[in-house]
């Protein structure tokens, strides 16, 4: 039966936000088709969600979190969805009203969200996932396993601490896919791309852009960061971008954002 779509991850405005992902996209896509549970990881800022944003509306009966700490917290907006899209299982439990699953406990909402997943053919996307603990990772697991539906995490940091208990569920290598920051020559384009852009200009931009690729590292969210930044008059002299102060103030910023 068909179902109205579910709320989607929203896209960035910038036309340089998917620069040279097509690979990626379609690679997210085709696992989605498949309709089996995986791992997207990659460190903050590589455009995962962004990637979600652009492929999650092509496909059908896809559930999303966009933040995911807490099993309450992702219970309660699978049941939302479920309700916006009418699942006649969440209806009868929780009706039309926008805000009753907030009345309810986590135990009754992961009852209610295992139910009506049962036999039907959803998907999970659990984004910014945040150090799960023990029994955050056993609640997934009904919905993996009592309710066989496909679970996608979505882990921001390199090293994929933040997946915590969560992580094994994916135990295959072929059950992971890495978004990593762009390679130099790519990385540069897409500053070069971003600052023409935002309109940046400044007297010393070719050496600008070269440190921003090196101080980011190739992150797409950082270099979009650094140019927005030095578009700042604080961080501007006489037609000159002044990189050191830029990137100290960047890097606190970023480290604050990444851990938040």
């Amino acid at each position: 039966m068909a179902r109205p779509a579910p709320a989607r991850p929203t896209s960035r405005s910038s036309t340089s936000g998917v620069f040279d992902r097509e690979e990626e996209q379609a690679a997210i896509r085709r696992r989605l088709e498949r309709r089996r549970s995986f791992l997207l990881h990659g460190p903050a800022g590589a455009g995962k969600t962004l990637l979600l944003a652009r492929v999650l509306p092509e496909v059908p009966g896809v559930l999303y979190c966009r933040e995911s700490k807490s099993a309450r917290e992702v219970f309660c907006t699978l049941a939302e969805e479920l309700v916006k899209v009418n699942d006649a299982r969440a209806v009868a439990s929780l009706g039309k009203t926008p805000a009753a699953p907030h009345s309810k406990s986590a135990a009754a909402l992961k009852g209610i969200v295992v139910e009506a997943l049962k036999g039907a053919s959803y998907q999970v996307v659990l984004d910014h996932l945040g150090r799960t603990s023990q029994s955050f990772a056993s609640a997934i697991k009904e919905v993996t396993g009592w309710a066989a539906t496909p679970v996608v995490a979505v882990a921001r940091s390199c090293h994929m601490e933040d997946v915590g208990h969560l992580l094994s569920l994916y135990p295959d290598r072929s059950e992971k896919m890495e978004l990593p920051n762009f390679d130099a020559a790519t990385a540069l384009a897409f500053a070069q791309t971003s600052a023409a852009e935002r309109g940046l200009a400044a007297e010393n931009m070719t050496e600008f852009l070269d440190r921003v690729v090196e101080l980011s590292r190739g992150n797409p969210g950082a270099i979009l960061a650094l140019v927005e930044l030095a578009k700042q008059p604080k961080y501007r002299s006489e037609g000159r971008v002044k990189v050191s102060p830029l990137y100290i103030d960047f890097r606190l910023r970023w480290d604050a954002a990444s851990h938040g």
